[in-house]
């Protein structure tokens, strides 16, 4: 265990991807993975988009214990077993955009796990991409909607192994990458291949993206 783990029960300070700073106790520190409670939710970040953690210098500032735990203690909490956790809870999460996404991990695979969305229904998302989680009460549910609003198999069709394997079933498909209808992220997906991905974008011209940048994919 990194030696972060010092500064459990403190009020810290995380600075991730994207000049986010979250102010929390540090809860539990995992071997890919941190939790923090900010006096109201727990924020799981993967350690991958920390890029520094120290005390708050806010001394005067005081954070609850929380009453309950969020998910289900686990023996040495990881990335992978967060979101094996997570499923079926509705859970707010962030990828990229400026915006977060609201609904519930579906599956996890190798490199990836699909989300599903009340606004953007099965979106699929690179595990190196997705920044912090943050799981809802157990009996909340995106925007009161009942759960028969939300179908028992979003997406039916067999999962791939790996991101680019999936990626490739939707050849030949129209596609939204990083949840962002800009012209450069909107295309019919022509090819999969060498770490590339080859849209067709709007005026027919063809761009090529490395997909080791691209964070999400979706069906419009």
């Amino acid at each position: 265990m990194s030696n972060i783990s010092t500064l459990i029960g403190e009020i810290v300070d995380v600075k991730t991807s994207g000049e986010v700073i979250f102010r929390g106790t540090l809860i539990e520190v995992g071997q890919d993975i941190i939790v923090i409670f900010d006096d109201k939710n727990f924020i799981y970040i993967p350690l991958l988009h920390v890029h520094r953690i120290n005390l708050s210098d806010n001394l005067d500032e005081t954070i609850s214990d929380p009453s309950e735990t969020s998910l289900e203690k686990i023996e040495s909490i990881s990335y992978r077993e967060t979101l094996l956790n997570t499923k079926g809870i509705f859970t707010e999460i962030y990828v990229t955009g400026g915006k977060s996404l609201h609904g519930y991990i579906t599956e996890v695979r190798s490199d990836y796990f699909v989300f599903y969305s009340p606004i953007y229904k099965t979106i699929f998302i690179s595990l190196t991409h997705l920044k912090w989680l943050t799981p809802y009460k157990q009996n909340m549910t995106p925007y009161t909607l009942s759960n028969k609003d939300f179908p028992a198999n979003p997406f039916s069709d067999p999962l791939l192994h790996s991101f680019e394997e999936q990626l490739k079933v939707f050849e030949g498909k129209l596609i939204v990458l990083d949840t962002q209808a800009t012209s450069m992220k909107v295309g019919l997906l022509k090819e999969v291949k060498n770490g590339f991905v080859e849209l067709t974008i709007v005026n027919g011209e063809s761009i090529y993206l490395n997909l080791d940048h691209i964070k999400s994919l979706h069906l419009p």
